[in-house]
């Protein structure tokens, strides 16, 4: 995890860490991210019960903003790099947000100085996105810049996907592929950094959990620029048969709803099913999940639920 916004200076605001962020433990579970609403036949008045808690756990989320004090930063150096970075308190439905719709925008009027120089080094903006594709390391940033200005002079918002890119034009877009699970996101780019070796981008909190590399601190990814307000066709990833997912199929409020998918699926020759029970701001959730599964065993079990009008969603590796 990495990150650090720079203040305003010569019209550029920049952004960088020194420092790795604590890492709260968490369970150790098949997630870290919730479900998207059932697509199961649960009572109406109950899904939209669950639906309206889990958007309001993640505006308690997403309240959490520090007070920032601008004498922390020094120009061209790193904003408060001896005050750690952490996750924000209680669980971010990533579900719930949706991810930015590439299109054609005006370069910012911050953040877009060619060369820069952050720690000592220079830093060249590209001046078009067109074409940029590179592979590395992604890292995030979470609570310590929440709600302070990026450097395009937006507010940094945690709960939005978005990301801080070296080189890149402000604002541009790209999709994010972690390589080791094929999982991708689209950001909308309005930051600088990391300025860190290997690290080619750094994630806001939401985009980094549509990821899983919340959990991880960082992970290898591809970055892709999308321009021209048309998403090109993901590429392919190879993805080791080791790395196992889980399909959740549904959530419930009920532990009797669960059971009676679970038994519904076990009908319909798919045994890898199981239950998890979940706690958090919202209440009590019974998780309807099968795995884990290798890639070929994934699709063979989409397969299946489509057949019975269902869909997994896919929650990450194990």
């Amino acid at each position: 995890m990495s990150a650090v916004r720079f203040a305003p200076l010569l019209a550029l605001t920049l952004a960088a860490c020194g420092t790795a962020p604590v890492k709260r433990e968490t369970p150790q579970q098949p997630q870290d991210t919730p479900p998207a609403a059932p697509a199961v036949s649960a009572p109406a008045g109950e899904t939209a019960q669950a639906a309206g808690e889990a958007e309001r756990n993640n505006a308690r989320v997403c309240r959490q903003v520090m007070q920032h004090d601008e004498r922390n930063y020094t120009a061209g150096g790193l904003y408060a790099p001896g005050v750690a970075d952490a996750h924000p308190d209680g669980e971010l439905d990533v579900s719930l947000l949706r991810e930015p719709v590439p299109r054609a925008e005006p370069k910012s009027k911050y953040g877009n100085r060619s060369p820069y120089k952050v720690l000592g080094k220079s830093y060249y903006v590209l001046d078009s996105a067109e074409g940029y594709r590179e592979r590395g390391i992604a890292s995030w940033y979470g609570t310590k810049f929440h709600g302070r200005n990026t450097s395009s002079g937006e507010p940094y918002d945690m709960c939005q996907f978005s990301a801080a890119h070296k080189t890149l034009p402000i604002p541009s877009f790209a999709r994010v592929t972690r390589l080791d699970t094929g999982e991708s996101v689209i950001v909308r780019v309005n930051d600088r950094g990391p300025f860190h070796p290997g690290r080619v981008i750094d994630l806001s909190f939401a985009a980094a959990s549509k990821l899983g590399i919340n959990r991880t601190g960082t992970a290898q990814v591809e970055v892709e620029a999308v321009t021209g307000g048309v998403l090109p066709p993901p590429v392919p990833i190879e993805v080791p048969d080791a790395a196992k997912r889980y399909l959740q199929v549904a959530a419930y409020g009920q532990e009797d709803n669960a059971q009676a998918m679970t038994a519904r699926l076990r009908e319909a020759g798919i045994d890898a099913v199981f239950i998890q029970k979940h706690r958090g701001y919202a209440g009590t959730v019974w998780r309807v999940r099968i795995g884990p599964l290798g890639e070929i065993e994934s699709r063979q079990v989409q397969e299946k639920l489509a057949g019975l009008g269902l869909k997994g969603l896919r929650v990450g590796a194990e």
